[in-house]
């Protein structure tokens, strides 16, 4: 194994020193002919992100040509040709090319690499990184990221270099007490080499430890070959370590979700066996309330018949009483026509000759006529009467029957609702002594 390489470069329309202007570095990325002499077969790069080359070009000419600066004046002009308008980044794998084709893993442990540094490269740029291309042609397995800071009205490319940001921090703060200009700008320079070093360890924590790579390389450091080894293999465990972090993370959020996706079914599952139950009471509820009602209802109905019963009884008890009462009469007053006829005999043996005796005769004739009248319409009072007396026993005792009849249905009655009526709950036991006993 070996150590990364990241490096990064900001460029202008005009260009620099070496002729490297934005369109010099986009005629590179395409492989134009007159950009990549460095290249023995030029091959067309592969998109991996974002935008393809050309238009990355011209998203980047549209907006340095719309990009105005606003100087002490306060009057906006347009941006400087030597004014940074592109930001660079390059990332290179150590594997080689022809290592790259000829094996499958390397290719993997390649591209897992790729992926990762897409992610970091995105995190560290956000929106203004455009374009994320690969090239193949070349002797190792690496990538060119462009960023173009189109949210800038001015275009600062150099805002994404955290060197330059670093060091015009520092300039813009002045000296400190006692410092001079050479002081201020060496602080300054320091200042630039630690963020960069930061941005090289953002960069070898996010990417290079996972993927296996040493953060410098051994030349820069002067170590021997056995301690470069031994670093590589410490790296190597590391990488191994944090893959299988990495697939037991993966197991454990798996198993996580599996057993949240149990539980959530299990929760779905007893809401609706509890809703179910639910109804159920509900239902069972409603039914034994409206056999409650009927309960009471048929109740009612039989306390009523027993009380109109009773009264019948008692009505009839007192026709019953009466007719007796008339009864007796009858019978005292037909004791008394059965003795007048012996009286009347005897009167009329005394006085038959008389004419008193004719006087009494007719006058005890037409008495005695209204006494036969009498006695017929009291033994036509008493049949009836005691006919009156049959039925009223008859009628009082269809009326004990149903009496009888109703207060057997209440008791039944009586003993549903007993049934239907939920149990009420034991009160629970003390689990200690009672306070004051």
């Amino acid at each position: 194994m070996a150590y990364q390489f990241i490096h990064l470069e900001s460029f202008s329309r005009k260009g620099d020193g070496k002729g490297r202007s934005t369109a010099f570095i986009f005629a590179e990325a395409r492989r134009d002919p007159s950009a990549c002499v460095h290249v023995a077969n030029p091959a067309p790069p592969t998109v991996v992100y974002g935008l393809d080359v050309a238009d990355v070009e011209a998203l980047h000419d549209a907006a340095a040509d719309a990009a105005r600066t606003t100087p002490k004046d306060g009057k906006p002009r347009r941006l400087r040709q030597d004014h940074k308008t592109l930001h660079t980044v390059i990332a290179s794998h150590p594997y080689t090319m022809d290592g790259v084709r000829a094996d499958p893993e390397k290719r993997k442990e390649a591209e897992v690499w790729e992926r990762r540094t897409i992610g970091w490269l995105r995190s560290q740029y956000g929106s203004d990184l455009k374009s994320v291309v690969r090239h193949e042609d070349e002797s190792h397995f690496h990538i060119h990221a462009y960023i173009v800071p189109t949210d800038d009205p001015e275009m600062r490319a150099l805002r994404h270099h955290p060197g330059v940001s670093a060091k015009r921090a520092a300039m813009a703060a002045g000296p400190a007490e006692g410092e001079d200009s050479k002081t201020l700008s060496k602080r300054g320079d320091a200042a630039y080499k630690q963020a960069l070093r930061a941005w090289q360890d953002s960069y070898h924590d996010a990417v290079g430890i996972p993927c296996g790579l040493a953060r410098i390389g051994p030349r820069r450091r002067n170590l021997p070959r056995g301690e470069w080894q031994r670093e590589n293999a410490q790296a190597k465990a590391l990488q191994a370590a944090l893959d299988r972090a990495a697939v037991v993370k993966a197991k454990i959020e798996t198993h996580i979700i599996t057993k949240k996706a149990e539980v959530e079914t299990l929760v779905s599952t007893a809401e609706t066996t509890a809703a179910a139950l639910r109804a159920e009471a509900d239902a069972a509820t409603a039914e034994a309330a409206r056999r409650l009602a009927a309960a009471r209802t048929a109740t009612d109905a039989a306390k009523a018949a027993h009380d109109a019963a009773v009264a019948e009884q008692r009505k009839a008890r007192s026709m019953v009483s009466h007719v007796r009462e008339e009864a007796a009469k009858v019978r005292r007053a037909s004791a008394r026509l059965q003795r007048l006829p012996s009286l009347l005999r005897t009167a009329w043996d005394g006085f038959r000759q008389s004419k008193v005796v004719d006087r009494i005769r007719r006058g005890v004739e037409g008495e005695m006529n209204a006494l036969r009248e009498q006695v017929s319409s009291a033994f036509d009072r008493a049949s009836a009467a005691d006919i009156a007396r049959r039925k009223a026993e008859e009628r009082a005792y269809t009326l004990d029957a149903a009496l009888t009849e109703t207060t057997a249905q209440r008791d039944a009655a009586r003993r549903e609702v007993v049934l239907l009526r939920p149990p009420e709950p034991e009160p629970e036991a003390s689990m200690g002594p009672t306070p004051g006993r």
